[in-house]
């Protein structure tokens, strides 16, 4: 996976078309114009398409997106996203719905006293004007938050609403600490189909071979003398003359029969069988240092606190 590069500094024309994921992974859509803040910087808004056949148009901050291989990433989940004022494609976009897209994105979209903010100028209120120049080339917007903050909070107590010491440039005014954040993995499981197993019963032949004893009768010639007892009935009868004897002779054969009778039972069942298996992906994480007059066994401290954190 390519690693996330800012699109600071590109020809934002080419963001046009590409698609858009919010920090879950989700598809939001296609990008439809851009629109920059008065100085032609970094695009601070853009356009995607959303409703039935796009008829829907939903703004979308960019002053924190990031390209990552073809497609633009926006710290902003799909659904949060679908819930931002929307207006119909094409429309003029009214200052009451400009204040709405800053405010759900707490960007902030007006200051009071007249403060200049690139946009156009309402008695003593400023409200923020979105324009879009040529076929969605970058237009102009004017706003305290995302690319305005930086002119808002620069080292003007006034200029803080809240009356804090701090200014974040990428999100509302702060306190005198900046919170340092880094994601984490959270590794689960879940449970998914890995393959099937059926049992299947067919017929098959094959020749069997049995030894069975048989039996059968052969003729055997007996021949005994004429004794005293055997006389009479070898005299009986004429002395000379013609004479047949026939006797049946009998034998076994092998006699087969088939019959089918169960043997076994044979059922399909599973088992849960663990190992073990690597996963990595790339998490993010935000480094604090320091700039500026800050003494120098102090900025040390600080920094080996902040990367040892």
């Amino acid at each position: 996976m390519t690693a996330p590069t800012s699109i600071s500094g590109m020809d934002y024309t080419q963001l046009q078309g590409r698609t858009v994921y919010g920090s879950d992974g989700s598809k939001i859509g296609k990008i439809a114009d851009l629109y920059d803040d008065d100085s032609g910087g970094a695009p601070v808004f853009a356009t995607v398409h959303t409703g039935m056949f796009g008829s829907n148009t939903t703004f979308v901050p960019m002053t924190q997106a990031e390209l990552r291989d073809n497609d633009v990433v926006v710290p902003y989940t799909k659904e949060h996203v679908k819930g931002a004022p929307s207006i119909q494609a094409d429309a003029e976009v009214s200052p009451q719905e400009e204040q709405e897209i800053f405010a759900y994105y707490g960007l902030g979209g007006s200051q009071s006293g007249g403060q200049q903010t690139g946009g156009q100028q309402t008695g003593g209120q400023q409200t923020g004007q979105f324009e879009q120049s040529g076929s969605g080339a970058a237009g102009a917007v004017g706003t305290t938050g995302a690319a305005g903050h930086e002119s808002a909070g620069r080292g003007d107590e006034a200029g803080n609403q809240h009356g804090t010491v701090g200014h974040d440039t990428s999100g509302p005014t702060t306190d005198q600490a900046m919170t340092r954040s880094e994601e984490q993995l959270r590794v689960g499981t879940q449970q998914v189909e890995a393959g099937r197993a059926r049992l299947r019963k067919y017929v098959v032949t094959e020749n069997v071979t049995q030894t069975v004893p048989v039996s059968h009768e052969e003729v055997r010639i007996e021949r005994e003398p004429i004794t005293e007892g055997n006389m009479p009935s070898a005299t009986d009868g004429p002395a000379i003359s013609e004479e047949e004897h026939e006797v049946v002779l009998h034998a076994e054969q092998p006699v087969v029969q088939k019959e089918a009778v169960p043997v076994e039972r044979v059922r399909l069942d599973t088992q849960t069988v663990q190992e073990q298996q690597t996963v990595s992906d790339e998490v993010r994480k935000e480094q604090i240092d320091t700039d500026g007059d800050v003494y120098p066994g102090n900025e040390s401290d600080a920094k080996d606190r902040s990367r040892n954190a």
